[in-house]
């Protein structure tokens, strides 16, 4: 086999026994399930080097021929935070006003959502993920990406882990159709948003819906 690519070896930076993977994956799990998506947030600062090491950590993601196909666009001022809820609740209005079907409503009402979202402005940080269906050379020319859409879905997983594992609380935000953060963050034309993560402290009254999650029989099988 031939390749441009050069090759080092690689080395697990970590040696375990049976037991101490064991331990290892159960606290993560354990860590995770008290992962909650959260609509209330405090406006308490959150320092910049954490969140710049949790994108690092979404960088680390896999992706098609590793041609790494995101951005993450992360937001503090609170003018552009302003422009940003201004924005995508105006998309809102519409999604609730009409835009979505009848099912879709029914689907949400349990959870008490609608148009105004304030933690667009309350939340620290807000974190806009772009996916990248090409690139460009420094000729202009473009270099298409592969796999894009799993290739980010796996980094947004990675960062919103990450940022739990920070002890951080987030909200996958999606307005549909988020073409305004293109405009307001000036990304250029070959990104498309995908999600707006809303990143920060939850408050103290903070309350999530008493759910459960599906059991290992129903979410996994093994042969």
């Amino acid at each position: 086999m031939t390749s441009e690519q050069s090759y080092i070896p690689f080395v697990h930076p970590l040696s375990l026994t049976d037991e101490e993977m064991l331990s290892r994956a159960s606290e993560f799990k354990e860590l995770l399930d008290g992962r909650r998506t959260i609509r209330q947030y405090t406006s308490a600062p959150v320092s910049r080097s954490v969140i710049e090491s949790c994108i690092l950590a979404a960088g680390t993601a896999p992706s098609g021929a590793h041609k790494q196909p995101w951005h993450f666009a992360a937001v503090s001022d609170p003018d552009i935070k302003k422009a940003i809820r201004e924005a995508a609740e105006e998309e809102e209005e519409a999604f609730y006003g009409g835009r979505a079907s009848d099912e879709w409503l029914e689907a949400l009402r349990p959870f008490g959502t609608d148009a105004n979202k304030p933690f667009l402005e309350v939340a620290p940080w807000l974190i806009a993920i772009f996916a990248r269906n090409y690139d460009l050379t420094e000729e202009g020319h473009r270099s298409k990406n592969y796999y894009v859409q799993e290739s980010v879905g796996i980094a947004t997983g990675m960062l919103i882990a990450a940022l739990h594992h920070a002890g951080l609380s987030t909200l996958t935000h999606t307005p549909s159709p988020m073409g305004f953060l293109n405009k307001v963050l000036g990304r250029p034309s070959n990104e498309r948003a995908v999600i707006l993560l809303v990143v920060g402290h939850p408050a103290p009254d903070a309350e999530v819906p008493d759910l459960s999650r599906k059991s290992l029989e129903e979410i996994a099988s093994f042969q």
